[in-house]
């Protein structure tokens, strides 16, 4: 049987790692904050480690879930981080790493490359979905690396999610990603703003939902932020704050690249607004609460 650890146990990666319980794996967890792997204490063929570090050197596969670049360096390149394990002459150590982090794609394929010199392959493989689909076990994996290390991980992929799709090289998984989360913003941005228009004409916004759920304009962010919005349920399942990050690491790469994202530009400001307003820790739904204090309007029914 495959060792897995799993490092990083919050929102997204707690679900994550239950699940591949669930499937049989022989798991090690670790989280910077130690409150957060409570929940595994006591589970069979769970083991609690204090470091990454000590969660790398007990796993075939090792995975990171985790906030941002930032929070990925110091877990790959601390004192107690997973290099360390890699860099050791003797002794276990990973053959394959998964970061399921959304990061700046230059980062993963740096991460990759002093990998891959210690003799380990690493896989960028950031995740569509929230937390509902990571605790459903519904995401879909968007990995870049060396196919053979993803081929390897796809029983993995499958304990977890409903999809892996391959996309190529070190870094491609990342771009993807962000070119993924820059559409669902917009697409966000443009059910709030066609919501207030139902709701300033005199219509009926959850009547609205009905239509577009039927016709062209039908998105995955009307079916599952439509009724937060109209409920005025803001509790986080995705944080307002984290998708902002995701436009600007997206805005990077487009500048990069020398891509015009005129789109990406306008919804980053709504979602600095909504950071500002004190929303960040939110939902990324309550970017709709931008357009009713700009309008002086609430939508839903009274």
């Amino acid at each position: 049987m495959t060792n897995i650890a799993f490092i990083g146990l919050g929102t997204m990666g707690k679900p994550m790692a239950l699940n591949l319980h669930k499937a049989g794996y022989s798991l090690v967890v670790y989280n910077r904050n130690p409150e957060r792997a409570r929940e595994f204490e006591g589970l069979a063929s769970v083991q609690l480690a204090s470091s990454p570090a000590e969660a790398a050197r007990k796993a075939d596969i090792v995975f990171t879930m985790l906030t941002d670049d930032t929070a990925v360096e110091s877990v790959y390149l601390g004192e107690e981080g997973i290099l360390s394990v890699c860099r050791e002459t003797s002794g276990p150590r990973p053959r394959i790493v998964v970061d399921c982090s959304t990061i700046y794609p230059v980062t993963s394929q740096s991460l990759a490359k002093q990998l891959a010199s210690l003799g380990v392959d690493m896989l960028d493989a950031p995740v569509t979905g929230s937390e509902p689909q990571a605790i459903e076990g519904v995401l879909t994996f968007i990995v870049g690396g060396k196919r053979e290390a993803y081929e390897a991980c796809v029983p993995l992929f499958d304990a977890m999610g409903k999809k892996a799709v391959y996309m190529g090289e070190s870094g491609a998984g990342a771009n993807a990603k962000l070119a993924n989360n820059m559409l669902v913003a917009a697409n966000l941005a443009s059910l709030a703003e066609s919501l207030m228009m139902v709701q300033r004409s005199g219509g009926d916004p959850e009547l609205f939902l009905e239509v577009l759920a039927g016709g062209g304009g039908r998105s995955g962010m009307a079916e599952m932020k439509g009724p937060k919005i109209l409920g005025r349920d803001f509790s986080a399942q995705f944080m307002t704050q984290l998708m902002f990050k995701d436009l600007k690491l997206a805005g990077r790469l487009a500048e990069s690249l020398q891509v015009p994202v005129p789109m990406q530009a306008s919804v980053q400001q709504i979602f600095q607004i909504a950071c500002n307003s004190g929303w960040g820790a939110e939902d990324m739904s309550a970017i709709a609460k931008c357009y009713e204090a700009w309008t002086s309007t609430k939508i839903g029914k009274e």
